[in-house]
């Protein structure tokens, strides 16, 4: 038999992975009268946790919301991917650094001492390099704010760059290292950098999902006005493109802004630490170019002729 605490955290951990075990299950399980149990499901009820009465033929016990924080328990594969997790998740958020260290650490104290040496080899500092084209991290506490608009299906009143919008909030998108939201206005479907969106106050407003035209992801990648920006390179030009903008916004670099001019046509900012070195930027396109300024890059162009073997 079990010591009572022991079979308490059992019983805790079975609750915790989010079924609804009938009290035969759960017996059965920790080897207990049905009395025992109620014992023990009126323990967890004292400690915290919203251990709710399921009724009917399925029904029996289940971990509701609003409790106490259930253990969590990992394989070992899911304890290390944490552990890399933690440390990374400063590279594209900020306001959450001691809260990941703390996590971090707490994740790394509970490994068995094998899988500390396996976390231990993942130690890693990220310093992103400037030709990743990185962006600012973004508050945690913004991602929070619609990221649980996203969740709950609310409506979202917002300014965006110079713009005031009402939304419905539908996908949030990391690409680039940068965030974007995904959403449905006035004028159809987004995609909006959230790190140019400050929030009024929640609507409260309920709205019902919409089916996107295409993979949010894809979404994100192709779409030219999502609020990009200038990078602030020592060298930034402009030039047209023969290309169409979903496709140069595919593929340009972070920190890249695409205009669509035509159908078939688009203009491209970006910027580089060199002219010779933003010159290239654009030749990898293999498109015609036009309209390019300033001065400085179309003379980048003409020395990268006299360069070419």
């Amino acid at each position: 038999m079990t010591t009572t605490s022991a079979r308490t955290l059992t019983l805790l951990s079975l609750l915790g992975t989010g079924r609804t075990y009938s009290g035969r299950e759960l017996r059965e399980r920790l080897e207990v009268s049905e009395r025992t149990l109620r014992r023990d499901v009126d323990t967890l009820r004292a400690l915290g946790y919203a251990v709710e009465p399921v009724k009917g033929v399925h029904g029996g016990y289940r971990l509701g919301p609003g409790g106490a924080i259930a253990p969590i328990v990992f394989d070992e594969d899911q304890a290390v991917a944490t552990v890399v997790a933690l440390q990374i998740a400063t590279a594209t958020l900020v306001g959450i650094e001691e809260s990941a260290r703390r996590a971090r650490d707490t994740v790394s104290r509970a490994l068995p001492r094998r899988l500390q040496h396996t976390a231990d080899a993942f130690t890693v500092t990220v310093v992103p390099n400037q030709w990743e084209f990185p962006a600012e991290p973004i508050d945690a506490d913004l991602v929070e704010q619609v990221g649980r608009a996203v969740r709950q299906h609310r409506t979202l009143r917002l300014e965006h760059g110079e713009e005031q919008l009402r939304v419905e909030p539908h996908h949030l998108v990391v690409w680039a290292a940068r965030w974007y939201l995904v959403a449905h206005g006035e004028d159809g479907w987004r995609v909006l950098r959230l790190d140019r969106v400050r929030l009024h106050a929640p609507t409260n407003a309920r709205f019902e999902p919409r089916a996107l035209p295409e993979d949010p992801v894809d979404l994100v990648r192709r779409t030219p006005d999502r609020g990009d920006h200038p990078a602030p390179w020592p060298c930034l030009g402009s030039a047209d493109l023969a290309l169409p903008a979903p496709t140069v916004s595919e593929f340009a670099p972070g920190g890249a802004v695409v205009e669509a001019v035509s159908p078939t046509t688009c203009r491209l900012t970006m910027g580089a630490w060199s002219w010779i070195g933003l010159a290239g930027l654009y030749l990898t396109f293999g498109a015609r170019l036009s309209r390019v300024e300033p001065t400085p890059l179309r003379d980048a162009f003409a020395e990268a002729r006299t360069l070419t073997p």
